[in-house]
């Protein structure tokens, strides 16, 4: 049996349902799967049920959009066995659902003005369960035959953050995220064993000694978006501060930058275990 766990629902910024990742979950022969949605523990409770069901474990996750101020980096925290609704994690992630919410109004508001013949009623036709994503926007741009895919060059002249020598996107408008030190506490808070996501796709390494002493457990190794030199650094940090290694597809279904399989990053039942352990072990010292 592969495990699963990071992938994302029609509630944030996946495409699938959850009933129809489970069907994918059950044709690619996965016992574990983490719903890992993006800043909201929304829908976990009755996916739970489901999951058994179809005699497949479904992890209570979250995805938090974390920051690191002092070196402006995007830091992505994982949460597994987190409790639904928790108040620390709605009073950290509500804010920033509206905040979100409210750029993509500004976003759409930018593309129009730009010329582009789409209203904000047919972005919301693809909407998630907790708003607006830009993948909904550029699916509404893709159905009015602007693109034909979802990244791209329109994709890089809309919401371009402007590095590398890349000119800044007409829409793109920065996003205020968390401080990452309070999600991993948050996360904690919840009854969750809080895991630091893909730091090879963010270069979020250095931050890693602070959420250490915040109560991080865990450092995702295995990502679409790593290679081996990322994957050797976080192995590294791993065994320098005791870490378990965990490992995710970041799946999005067709919402994903790249085509990526469910399970196709397994990090096996053994990290399934030690997650459970840990997560036995904080409910103990609670």
């Amino acid at each position: 049996m592969k495990v699963e766990l990071h992938c994302h629902t029609n509630i944030s910024d996946g495409s699938c349902s959850f009933g129809e990742l489970l069907e994918v979950a059950k044709s690619e022969s996965i016992g574990h799967l983490a719903i890992t949605n993006h800043d909201t523990t929304m829908g976990l409770q009755e996916m739970v049920e489901k999951g058994k069901e179809k005699g497949i474990e479904i992890i209570p996750g979250i995805e938090v959009s974390g920051y690191d101020f002092a070196r402006g980096r995007r830091v992505h925290i994982l949460g597994y066995f987190v409790e639904y609704g928790h108040k620390a994690l709605e009073e950290l992630c509500n804010p920033l659902i509206e905040k979100r919410n409210a750029a993509s109004v500004k976003m759409v508001e930018r593309i129009i003005n730009a010329g582009y013949q789409i209203t904000w009623e047919q972005v919301s036709k693809f909407r998630g369960g907790t708003g607006v994503y830009k993948q909904h926007i550029m699916q509404a741009l893709k159905e009015a035959g602007y693109t034909d895919s979802i990244y791209g060059d329109l994709y890089k002249k809309i919401f371009s953050r402007g590095q590398n020598g890349e000119e800044q996107g007409i829409a793109f408008i920065p996003m205020e995220y968390v401080d990452a030190v309070l999600a991993v506490k948050a996360i904690r808070a919840a009854g969750g064993v809080p895991v630091l996501a893909h730091p090879g796709q963010y270069d979020s390494f250095e931050i890693i000694p602070a959420l250490v002493e915040a109560g991080l457990e865990g450092i995702e190794v295995l990502h679409p978006h790593h290679g081996h030199a990322e994957e050797e650094r976080a192995i590294q940090y791993a065994d320098q501060y005791k870490l378990i290694k965990t490992g995710g597809s970041d799946f999005h279904g067709v919402y994903g930058d790249k085509p990526i399989r469910l399970g196709s990053y397994s990090p096996g039942t053994e990290c399934v275990n030690a997650l459970t352990l840990k997560k036995k072990s904080m409910a103990i010292k609670f």
